[in-house]
């Protein structure tokens, strides 16, 4: 069999990359291996996000710098996946003719045969058609060395907010059956992984449809009596759906890390009705409140949109307060922009790109000195860090993670890279700390601090 070499690029949230790793997986038993380098590639496969306008922006521009190489190479097979193929369909190959294979969010497990028609018959296809089920290959054993990972347990959404194109381009909510998620994670621990993070649209409705006999408090006992795995993380958690359970699960499995992302979006009831986002204020501030009482020194990280349409100076007044109030770890803050098929295209009245921007300005330079101020306050602390790799940022340096998800740059050294050790912070910044190793330790069970 001809041995082929692919190059993957991917844009957009952790679930894509997820997805990009099982393409390998897929991929590697018709003799396709992955390269670095995408001019000795004859396979260019690129994963897209339609979430923000942004990243469709660059998955074209990205399309756009292939067309050389296409030229120079006419076997080439380019292929784009994900949720702008999804999305756009047909509609790629009019953009950008150079373009083989479209393949949707449904189409993923599809792609080897996809591939292999494309090559014999050398024809383009689109391939954009929705499964009813989650039927996937069992990739349980493959997979590179690595200290972390990403596990998808669901895909797709119910919640229809109005301003996400999730279900549009990735369709309703499955969910994956327990027994494939607890296999893949334990394959993934004989491989070296020693944390996980399980990904899903809304990972607090997992189970709820289908035939799955487990919900997502149990899945995570499940995962937590998994010899060899050190932690458990999970996102994104819908606050609505955000249970007593879950808190509980959280607060008492000894691998659970003590970070929880919780989207808020708006700090305004009205703007968040419009956003059709199911709850209050009042209710997200409740669950905020338990959190805190269940796990005292838990990280609570957010998403932010701002410009929402129809967003008022006191809406975003009320974001503000919001953010003091919650005192987040971390958010990650955006400015609106209208997705196809999001119903809140159709509202009319949208805010200026001026006042968006300064309003993004204004959230990001409060909560960077609400950041600042709380890593500033560990100098000096001991902290719990699995040690994941070497840092891109920091010359000579490795970087890991605390318990509450914080980075940290360390000194090199390469014994202790899938080590859970004890740093000292030494210095804080606005995006990460710096520490140096005062212990090695092998940590059977975690303590629930910062």
């Amino acid at each position: 069999m001809k041995q082929h070499l692919v190059y993957i690029k991917t844009i957009g949230c952790q679930m894509n990359h997820y997805d990009s790793e099982r393409m390998v997986q897929m991929l590697a038993p018709l003799n396709h291996l992955l390269t670095e380098d995408a001019e000795q590639a004859d396979l260019i496969l690129l994963n897209t996000c339609a979430i923000r306008a942004k990243a469709e922006q660059k998955v074209f521009s990205f399309l756009g710098r292939l067309r050389r190489l296409k030229q120079q190479h006419p076997d080439l097979i380019i292929g784009v996946g994900g949720c702008v193929a999804q999305q756009e369909g047909k509609r790629i190959f009019e953009r950008a003719p150079h373009v083989d294979l479209v393949f949707g969010t449904h189409a993923l497990f599809r792609l080897p045969e996809l591939i292999s028609k494309v090559r014999e018959q050398r024809e383009r296809i689109c391939d954009i058609t929705f499964s009813n089920t989650l039927e996937e290959p069992d990739l349980a054993g493959a997979g590179v060395r690595r200290t972390t990972a990403f596990v998808t347990i669901m895909r797709g959404c119910d919640n229809f907010c109005t301003y996400c194109v999730v279900p549009y381009v990735r369709g309703r909510e499955m969910s994956r059956p327990s027994n494939v998620i607890i296999r893949e994670i334990k394959s993934l621990v004989q491989n070296g992984v020693r944390e996980v993070t399980l990904l899903g649209q809304n990972v607090n409705s997992y189970g709820k449809k289908g035939h799955i006999p487990c919900n997502f408090p149990e899945l995570l006992k499940k995962a937590n009596d998994i010899d060899g795995l050190k932690r458990i993380r999970f996102t994104t958690s819908h606050p609505k759906d955000l249970s007593d359970d879950l808190i509980e699960a959280i607060a008492s499995l000894p691998k659970m890390c003590p970070h929880i992302h919780l989207p808020v979006q708006s700090g305004s009831d009205r703007i968040l009705k419009r956003m059709n986002r199911g709850y209050t204020v009042k209710n997200y501030l409740k669950k905020v409140s338990k959190l805190k009482r269940a796990i005292p020194h838990v990280a609570i990280t957010s998403d932010i949109i701002v410009g929402f349409p129809g967003e008022t100076e006191e809406d975003f007044e009320a974001t503000l307060a919001l953010v003091q109030e919650v005192d987040y770890d971390s958010i990650f803050s955006f400015k609106y922009s209208d997705r196809p098929n999001a119903p809140s295209t159709r509202f009319r009245d949208k805010v200026s790109e001026k006042i968006n921007q300064r309003r993004l300005e204004h959230l990001m330079r409060l909560q960077e000195e609400i950041t600042r101020k709380k890593n500033n306050a560990l100098v000096g602390a001991t902290r719990e860090v699995l040690v994941e790799g070497f840092s891109k940022n920091a010359n000579s340096r490795l970087t890991g993670r605390t318990l509450c998800n914080r980075i940290i740059n360390i000194e090199a050294m390469d014994s202790l890279l899938g080590q859970l050790v004890s740093a000292r912070v030494e210095k804080a910044y606005k995006h990460c700390l710096m520490g140096s190793v005062v212990k090695i330790d092998q940590v059977k069970g975690n303590t629930h601090v910062t």
